[in-house]
């Protein structure tokens, strides 16, 4: 069973009742003087204490036992309190009378038997508890161990050092207690550090019931040297407490895994906190003169929060570093994007001696059929394999993917030129029994055609796709050559109207971002989205009037017709669906079918704004043809009602960027 689905055994349950209850007693007794019930003897409050003790060492040595998870760690651990109950036992039966006890004594090497057990199994418990960790965060724990260790020091170390003397032994086991207890103290901030100072788990309740034996153990210690500790108080309570704590957090559900974080404020909230706790004490030593142990661990810990902060500086460049490489870096295949594009292309436009050079732009040819016939993944593996052949072809020229099924080759003409530019076309195919992947390109000359960047992207751009266009169609292509073709035949004018209108389509759809397979489905939808007026009469269709309602009802039908002949073509299916909805409205007031917003395919939203621009600025039998600055105007007045707003803005940039004269990208 995973320790997700273990239960705590009911016997542990009562156990821990037991033990919880017996500490309620000894605190009773020891605090407010209650002795309940009062006919037990003074002897059996001592028994009590020692079988807290017991309680707790069984406890923890049956979770050892019942569960292999952290299996060592709760051995050493029990090992521990098992040798410290041992002193405490051994110190009562040999010294509780005595007015001066032996300093050192068996019972002082049984309670430092504790420390050396109880540091392996909390160092065993934190590598199962976090596994391995960069080296800021083991300085995390080492900052945060050492300045507690100095505050600890600065309370406990010199009123014990002060009071101290005799043989060198017996020096040396005094110093021993505060020196371990603060160590102790140290590695319970430093861990819980390193664990994010989580409060979820086990290890919470371990942290406090080892930290109550430390501040136990050091206020005894304070305490005993200033000649101001009395027996069987409140403090004593403080032992079996901290054993019967650790023992509870032993059988609580351990968390999972720590997750390490390196980033955010929180990193720099320990040291910084560490830093000025010790700048307080080396300021404070000044008045008073702190020990030698608190101040070297002061001064240990500030060079400690130097050397983080220089790691995290450190980190924080390399971060910096790896996430402006990932801005202009294509995950996929490793080259550059199109962001990294146009500063290559600044750069050798503005190098003080400009080398000629050609800019090639590639689209994949029946890469969608490869990606519908063998999957996502097939297709991202082939992109990936690619992009390495052009780069191994051209190791001498800069090679990127602009996303989708498109590369960009910039080669110098020194390196090979056209050449090189028909080397990268032929490492960009691939071929199969069942697939065959070819590319389109266009390429450009610089200076000699273009002396901008935007201007070489743009004409790279339009000669590639004027290259795809003049290959043999697909199955799509020629459904749609038919249909197209007895439109024409059928209404020169509407051929020529659907013509415009797919060259705005794929202008405006470039701009919106769509992927190279959604702009054909919207130029061809655009092609074909009144082919459904080849059902309708000629005397609807040209007629010099307004249609009344009965032909207005004839002719909102030829969406629907549109859609039964497009889709009758299986190569176009994925068309059929925008020629539909190509008259619907923003706001639900278009038809066929009413539907409004974004449920409306977004080709079709796309051909609604450039079909009315169109119509609008064309002449008509019945009205004259508005100024484009007029019909853009009306355009702005129906965003978001009747054209979808986004789309409007697209347009309106368009428009803008013909109006500079800017190359106008060819339809694919």
């Amino acid at each position: 069973m995973s320790h997700t689905q273990e239960r705590t055994p009911r016997a542990v349950q009562w156990a821990v009742g037991a033990l919880v209850a017996g500490l309620a007693m000894l605190t009773a007794h020891n605090w407010l003087h209650v002795a309940w019930p009062p006919v037990l003897p003074s002897s059996w409050w001592d028994w009590l204490y020692n079988a807290l003790e017991i309680g707790a060492i069984a406890l923890c040595g049956a979770r050892a036992l019942a569960r292999r998870r952290d299996r060592a760690a709760w051995i050493a651990v029990t090992v521990g309190m098992a040798f410290f109950a041992a002193g405490d036992m051994y110190y009562g039966l040999a010294w509780g009378d005595a007015n001066v006890v032996p300093v050192p004594s068996l019972s002082d090497a049984l309670y430092l038997s504790f420390y050396p057990a109880v540091y392996i199994g909390i160092g065993l418990l934190l590598r199962s508890r976090v596994g391995r960790l960069p080296a800021g965060l083991w300085l995390d724990g080492m900052i945060g161990g050492l300045a507690v260790a100095a505050l600890g020091a600065t309370l406990v170390f010199g009123p014990v050092l002060s009071n101290t003397h005799g043989a060198v032994l017996t020096v040396a086991t005094n110093l021993a207690y505060p020196l371990a207890d603060l160590l102790l103290l140290g590695i319970l901030v430093g861990i819980m550090a390193l664990t994010g100072f989580s409060v979820r788990g086990q290890w919470p309740v371990i942290a406090i019931g080892f930290i109550v034996f430390a501040v136990a153990d050091s206020i005894y210690l304070v305490q005993s040297a200033n000649g101001t500790y009395v027996s069987n108080g409140l403090l004593d309570v403080g032992w079996p407490a901290a054993l019967s704590i650790i023992a509870f957090g032993a059988w609580r559900r351990p968390a999972s895994k720590a997750r390490v974080r390196l980033d955010g404020w929180g990193i720099f909230l320990l040291p910084s906190a560490a830093a000025v706790a010790c700048v307080a004490l080396e300021f404070y030593d000044h008045y008073h003169r702190l020990s030698m142990v608190a101040h070297l661990l002061a001064s240990a810990c500030l060079l400690l929060v130097i050397a983080r902060l220089g790691i995290s500086f450190a980190e924080n460049v390399r971060m910096l570093r790896a996430s402006r490489h990932e801005a202009v870096t294509d995950a996929l295949t490793g080259l550059g994007n199109r962001r990294a594009l146009e500063p290559a292309l600044h750069e050798r436009l503005h190098s003080d001696s400009v080398r000629r050079f050609v800019v090639a732009f590639y689209d994949l040819d029946g890469f969608k059929n490869y990606n519908d016939t063998f999957g996502h993944q097939a297709g991202d593996m082939l992109l990936a394999r690619l992009g390495k052949r052009v780069v191994a072809a051209l190791p001498e020229a800069d090679v990127f993917r602009l996303g989708g099924d498109e590369f960009c080759v910039l080669v110098d003409e020194a390196v090979g030129g056209e050449e090189a530019v028909r080397t990268a076309a032929s490492a960009l195919q691939e071929h199969g029994s069942t697939f065959h992947v070819g590319c389109s390109f266009g390429m450009v000359r610089v200076p000699e055609e273009a002396t901008d960047a935007e201007t070489a992207m743009v004409l790279a751009d339009a000669r590639m796709y004027e290259q795809k266009n003049g290959r043999r169609p697909d199955a799509a292509s020629e459904s749609q050559e038919v249909l197209v073709r007895a439109l024409v035949e059928r209404n020169r004018e509407l051929g020529q109207h659907n013509d415009d209108v797919a060259k705005l389509v794929v202008a405006v759809s470039r701009e919106l971002g769509l992927d190279q397979a959604e702009i054909v489905a919207a130029r061809r939808a655009a092609e074909l989205h009144d082919v459904g007026k080849l059902a309708i009469p000629d005397a609807i269709l040209s007629k010099p009037g307004a249609l009344d309602e009965q032909e207005w009802e004839f002719m909102r039908q030829h969406t629907i017709v549109g859609e039964r002949i497009v889709a009758s073509a299986t190569s176009l299916s994925d068309v059929a669906p925008i020629v539909r909805s190509s008259h619907e409205r923003w706001d639900g007031g278009g038809y066929p079918d009413g539907v409004l917003g974004e449920a409306i395919p977004l080709g079709a939203r796309i051909i609604a704004v450039c079909d009315a621009y169109d119509a609008m600025t064309t002449m008509r039998p019945y009205r004259k043809a508005m100024s484009e600055a007029d019909a853009m105007a009306e355009l702005r007045r129906c965003a978001g009602h009747q054209f979808d707003p986004s789309v409007v803005a697209a347009f309106e940039r368009v428009i803008g960027a013909r109006r500079a004269d800017v190359p106008e990208r060819l339809a694919a």
